[in-house]
């Protein structure tokens, strides 16, 4: 099945790219953007945008500030990971605060999910 995107949502994808938050960036630069495996960030997907996505692996890795934690940010998160798994994709989500106290974990967790999808994809842990 094909990923259908609103080209409408090109430049907003576009705007988030250059105003990443801290933990975006460090999570794109200090390991997504040379990864084994290509990662996009900032990919339409439908009406979303995806913070980052892995085509080969099926897998959109989304990073969630404190408005995801209220009951309106849930009901978003819930519907918009509903639509996403209609498309076959699996969604990881991590706190900001995840990505700043505990990195490695946050890479180890999705070095595996590739893997789990990719088997043939290289270590990048051991």
């Amino acid at each position: 099945m094909s990923i259908s995107y609103q080209g409408d949502l090109i430049p907003r994808a576009k705007q988030l790219r250059k105003e990443a938050t801290l933990q975006e960036n460090h999570l794109w630069y200090d390991f997504l953007k040379n990864y084994p495996v290509r990662f996009q960030r900032q990919k339409t997907i439908g009406p979303y945008i995806a913070d980052f996505y892995c085509h080969k692996a099926k897998l959109v890795v989304e990073l969630d500030g404190e408005q995801h934690f209220f009951e309106e940010g849930e009901q978003h998160d819930k519907k918009r990971t509903e639509y996403l798994n209609s498309y076959g994709l699996r969604v990881l989500r991590f706190a900001n605060a995840d990505v700043a106290k505990h990195f490695e974990g946050v890479c180890i967790t999705i070095d595996r999910k590739v893997r789990e999808a990719l088997p043939d994809t290289p270590k990048v842990f051991d």
